[in-house]
């Protein structure tokens, strides 16, 4: 018998693969949460499957995603990464990765863990919601108009309203599986 999946993914293995294990399962550790908020801020205007196809160059580029080295980039390391094709070659996003690096740092000084800051938000556990199809996803909700907020008020670039509530559905705050997808239940 064949799994019902979210309507989104089906057709594409790569899309599939994240979706079966990895979107919208929740994420408690800091260093995955920082990986999935850099990856969607290069999402904004583009779409996800491009940045996955590109999230093992950007694994490479970034050092792992290691947000201490990220947050002391400088202009050399800048230059390097516009001339890397393996990934999104945007300026602004990349500075805004570096920014965001810091800012991240400064939450953890504050709050022990980006989690604790993240996840307060949603008193620690998922949102589940009831979609019957993927399109009737919002793409923004109150909630992640008040997260884009702070963490814009706090520093952050590239984080509206979409990009959080994206963020959000990747790292399992919020369950957005369709009730038919076999990881509805699951998650």
């Amino acid at each position: 018998m064949k799994k019902h999946r979210c309507g989104w993914c089906t057709g594409d293995a790569l899309y599939e693969a994240y979706h079966d294990n990895e979107w919208g399962v929740p994420v408690y550790d800091d260093d995955t949460l920082f990986q999935f908020l850099i990856l969607e801020t290069f999402q904004a205007g583009l779409s996800w499957i491009t940045v996955l196809r590109k999230r093992e160059n950007f694994r490479k580029a970034l050092d792992h995603f290691d947000y201490r080295k990220i947050a002391n980039y400088d202009e050399e390391k800048i230059d390097a990464l516009l001339q890397n094709v393996g990934i999104i070659r945007n300026k602004l996003k990349l500075r805004a990765t570096i920014t965001n690096a810091q800012a991240f740092m400064a939450i953890q000084k504050e709050f022990g863990s980006f989690s604790t800051y993240i996840w307060g938000f949603v008193d620690g556990k998922p949102i589940t919601n009831s979609l019957e199809h993927y399109k009737n996803a919002p793409a923004n909700t109150p909630l992640s108009d008040t997260i884009s907020k702070d963490l814009k008020k706090r520093g952050f670039k590239f984080v509206g309203s979409t990009v959080v509530y994206a963020h959000m559905q990747a790292t399992g705050m919020v369950n957005d599986h369709e009730v038919r997808c076999f990881r509805y239940e699951v998650v």
